[in-house]
């Protein structure tokens, strides 16, 4: 499998699949993830396919998952 670079070009990044999440709407709040690896996931914003990637590991998501579900970042202005 490629090694991909955290930033790359997600249009880029052949022989991955993205998922979009099923809250996800044709205009807006359009996140998916893509599985690099054994340990590694990418995420981006589809309506921006040609955008960066950012590059997670594993962990890293359980832990971004487990505090969202705590409402840990509730308090964040908007």
């Amino acid at each position: 499998m490629n090694r991909f670079h955290n930033g790359a070009a997600a249009n880029e990044m052949t022989g991955v699949r993205w998922v979009k999440a099923s809250a996800s709407d044709a205009l807006n709040d359009c996140v998916e993830l893509a599985r690099l690896g054994e340990d590694e996931i990418a995420m981006r914003n589809s309506r921006f396919p040609s955008g960066q990637a950012l590059m997670f590991t594993r962990s890293e998501i359980a832990a971004f998952l487990d505090g969202a579900t705590r409402g840990e970042f509730n308090a964040m202005p908007v």
